[in-house]
């Protein structure tokens, strides 16, 4: 094998976590390629992969629902195949690798029309609309957590579990701790609404603040341009967290959290106790309800649903949490993290076309 061509796009979540799977295929000698938007957005989360080749491409927003602006979007979405195909063409890739999102369909479909082999991933309980339209034109479809064979996938399932970025895995709770500016015995309580915050979550936090701060160092990333918080002792808040990230994720006693797949598989994988409020169904496919009922019901997470939420019931939740911090560590410990990465490179270099 000799390039590989990356795609996915929208979300961090649809980027990142391909990240260790593109550096194991370099450490083999294999060139890698990433297809993403036009606009660039996956490039910025791709730095510091100076040596992976980067092409940006025009794609439509798959929408669930009915709106105007669909029209507009199958153009972008044609529009994004053609490019596909002639940098695929190009590029002469051995294999495509789709981490799914609305950006990927365009690659996926552009691969199979040139005879390429496709692997893609799914992090969620059920496929994104993305892999739901990529199905017929797998050859093998790997999935965070055990998943139902979906009728339509044309090629093998596997179940790999969810790469998990080695900077996470490298995390150092004393420097995360003095980043915080955590007091020597004071509980960390990390709160993250993911890479774009969340803004019903950061209301609470911010009401919820004063009572927790005199338990627990209350640690908040709220999101690009939505920071507000009170000015209190014991409490931080952040718009985003970079390469501290992982050193924040090891200092943390309890993790609050929505339910994203790729944030879920991070937490249990570190053992971090967590509490998740889920994206509600009216603003989702659903997807993070299914993940979190998953986590609860294993004993991994306890979990607060949207409508349920406010400043008393996070109170308690995490203080009730914190208390029990053992018993959370025990039921974590449980979790069987799979070599995720060694098991996706496998697959790729099965699956993928003799050299050229």
């Amino acid at each position: 094998m000799k390039t590989a061509v990356f795609t996915g796009g929208g979300t961090a979540g649809h980027v990142l976590p391909a990240v260790p799977v593109m550096r194991a295929l370099q450490r083999r000698g294999v060139e890698v390629v990433f297809i993403g938007g036009a606009d660039g957005l996956e490039r910025r989360y791709l730095e510091g992969l100076d040596d992976v080749r980067f092409f940006g491409i025009a794609s439509g927003k798959l929408r669930r629902y009915w709106s105007w602006r669909n029209l507009t979007d199958v153009a972008r979405v044609l529009r994004g195949v053609w490019q596909s195909l002639r940098l695929i063409g190009r590029i002469r890739p051995s294999v495509v690798f789709s981490k799914g999102g609305h950006l990927s369909f365009p690659v996926v479909l552009a691969a199979r029309m040139r005879g390429i082999p496709i692997v893609a991933h799914e992090s969620d309980f059920s496929p994104g609309l993305a892999n739901r339209l990529a199905m017929p034109f797998l050859d093998a479809l790997c999935t965070s957590f055990p998943m139902r064979r979906p009728g339509s996938l044309r090629g093998e399932l596997v179940h790999t579990g969810s790469p998990v970025r080695p900077e996470l895995l490298a995390g150092s709770a004393a420097r995360g701790r003095k980043l915080v500016q955590a007091p020597a015995g004071r509980p960390v309580v990390l709160v993250t609404g993911g890479s774009l915050g969340a803004d019903a979550l950061n209301e609470v936090v911010v009401e919820a603040a004063p009572e927790l701060v005199r338990e627990c160092c209350l640690v908040h990333v709220c999101g690009p341009g939505k920071r507000t918080g009170p000015h209190l002792p014991g409490y931080r808040q952040y718009e985003f967290v970079g390469p501290d990230w992982g050193d924040m994720l090891a200092a943390a006693d309890l993790v609050v959290s929505r339910a994203g797949s790729n944030t879920l598989f991070e937490l249990l994988s570190l053992g971090k106790p967590n509490l998740l409020i889920p994206l509600p169904a009216r603003a989702s496919r659903g997807d993070q309800i299914q993940n979190a009922d998953y986590a609860a019901e294993a004993g991994y997470s306890r979990v607060i649903q949207q409508e349920q939420l406010d400043a008393s019931t996070l109170v308690n939740a995490v203080l009730g949490m914190l208390s029990e911090k053992d018993a959370w560590a025990a039921r974590l410990a449980r979790f069987e993290a799979l070599p995720a990465v060694d098991l996706m490179v496998a697959l790729i270099e099965r699956t993928s076309a003799p050299s050229n």
